[in-house]
């Protein structure tokens, strides 16, 4: 009887600890629910940045290929053999120098012919004017003769082939007594002085793009180093495509250190707007797509609106629209934000 009751006592000894070891673990449960619900409630920490707007100059950058003022192919009309070309690539030429001479074989035998037609057309002429020739037959001499001379004419210029412009040789595609088969030219003759680009502008800028204006420009060949053009034509409409119209550059190019083909930025200045202004660091980029977007902070909570940059100032960036003026942005701390979210402003 004695240890029945000594094992009841053990029974409800265990019991006990039993029940004290199922409460503690039920009070430890509690905290560790309420700790998440804590943390759960605690709002996103971000640091914030007072925006204004401010007069920001409209500045805007086009690349180009650099083109020649003038560009003119040296070749003969017709097929001919070539007797001798007398310039290489490079060289400098004057406006009506001898580039290229031609097999002149046709040129004599038309030469002869245009001689003996004068002589015919001289005793016809003499017979005319004496009643032995009617007026019929002076016309048709006088067309003949006027039709070997063109020919005549036209045979000289493709036999000394001269150079129509002062510039410089950038191209010889035959070497001498080659047969000119009419594919590509002899030479190719280009005026550097002035040299042009051809840039394409939105059309928002069309009432402010003058004839006359002044125009920087850079070549990655040349580095830092700054050359001045002007904007010398501007053309009258909208391609309307692309929402751009032509507007075409000249250097004056003296030097001529600038030439055709090199990969130039001209730079134009629309003058001065009052944009919105905010830290780089304000600008969220959405995934998968190239919309930018700033986090403005009214309230205490935060909204997510999409934003147009326009210049990028060392760590700022102007913007076109998106935050309104004296707006306060988020500039870190947007990695955990949601739009309409409620945040805590880190002071």
């Amino acid at each position: 009887m004695k240890n029945r009751n000594k094992n009841n006592d053990m029974k409800k000894g265990f019991q006990l600890i039993a029940l004290l070891a199922v409460a503690m673990l039920g009070s430890c449960s509690g905290g560790n629910d309420k700790a998440a619900t804590e943390k759960v409630d605690e709002k996103p920490r971000v640091k914030l940045a007072e925006v204004t707007a401010r007069p920001v100059e409209q500045i805007q950058e086009y690349t180009a290929t650099v083109e020649a003022e003038v560009k003119n192919n040296i070749a003969p009309s017709s097929p001919v053999r070539i007797d001798r070309i007398w310039v290489e690539v490079g060289d400098r030429v004057a406006k009506g120098q001898k580039l290229v001479s031609m097999d002149a074989a046709n040129l004599k035998q038309t030469k002869f012919q245009l001689d003996n037609q004068k002589i015919e057309f001289k005793r016809i002429d003499e017979l005319y004017k004496v009643g032995g020739a009617s007026k019929s037959e002076w016309d048709a001499a006088k067309m003949a003769l006027d039709v070997k001379e063109t020919a005549y004419n036209n045979l000289l210029e493709n036999t000394s082939l001269l150079s129509p412009i002062n510039g410089v040789v950038t191209a010889r595609n035959y070497d001498n007594g080659d047969m000119y088969s009419g594919g590509q030219p002899v030479l190719v003759v280009e005026q550097i002085t002035p040299v042009k680009l051809l840039i394409n502008v939105s059309e928002t800028y069309f009432t402010q793009v003058k004839k006359g204006s002044p125009v920087t420009v850079k070549l990655d060949v040349y580095g830092d180093e700054v050359f001045e053009g002007t904007i010398s034509l501007v053309y009258p409409t909208i391609d309307a495509g692309t929402r751009t119209f032509p507007v075409e550059i000249k250097l004056a190019n003296r030097d001529q250190k600038v030439r055709p083909g090199m990969f130039a930025r001209a730079t134009l200045n629309f003058g001065k707007k009052d944009n919105v202004v905010v830290p780089d660091l304000a600008i969220v980029k959405q995934a998968g797509a190239g919309d930018r977007y700033v986090y403005v902070y009214k309230d205490g909570k935060v909204s997510y609106n999409k934003v147009e940059l326009g210049r990028r100032m060392g760590t700022e960036y102007e913007l076109l629209s998106g935050v309104p003026d004296n707006s306060q942005v988020v500039v870190a701390g947007q990695a955990k934000l949601a739009n309409g979210m409620e945040v805590e402003v880190e002071k």
